[in-house]
């Protein structure tokens, strides 16, 4: 006597799951964000020192650092312009609202929606 799980097995056919296209959409669609970012994890922050950095990160391996690398894969003790979060977005944001309030033109154009 089979199990339920080989019974269900047996139902499934990769034929249905060749008539899933938008499922597939959205599986290739996530692997392609997955790609995206692990590539975004090497891409270095201008301005950083890479080799301070490494040792800073050596020194603090133990501690929070190393904690904190963990948790980012890496990307923090690389640098990389996926570890920023977004918090360069917010703060953008943040300023724009702020000129915007005081710059003329941008006024002007905040009024025009």
């Amino acid at each position: 006597m089979a199990s339920a799980a080989e019974q269900m097995a047996s139902n499934l056919s990769w034929a249905a799951f060749g008539k899933a296209t938008e499922l597939k959409q959205r599986i290739l669609y996530t692997i392609g964000l997955l790609i995206i970012y692990r590539l975004g994890t090497y891409i270095p922050v201008p301005g950083i020192d890479g080799a301070a950095l490494r040792d800073f990160m050596e020194q603090a391996g133990a501690g929070i650092g190393g904690i904190l690398s963990m948790f980012t894969g890496g990307a923090l003790s690389r640098m990389g312009i996926f570890a920023l979060g977004i918090m360069p977005y917010i703060s953008a944001s943040i300023i724009i609202q702020l000129v915007g309030s005081m710059y003329e033109p941008w006024k002007n154009l905040k009024k025009e929606g």
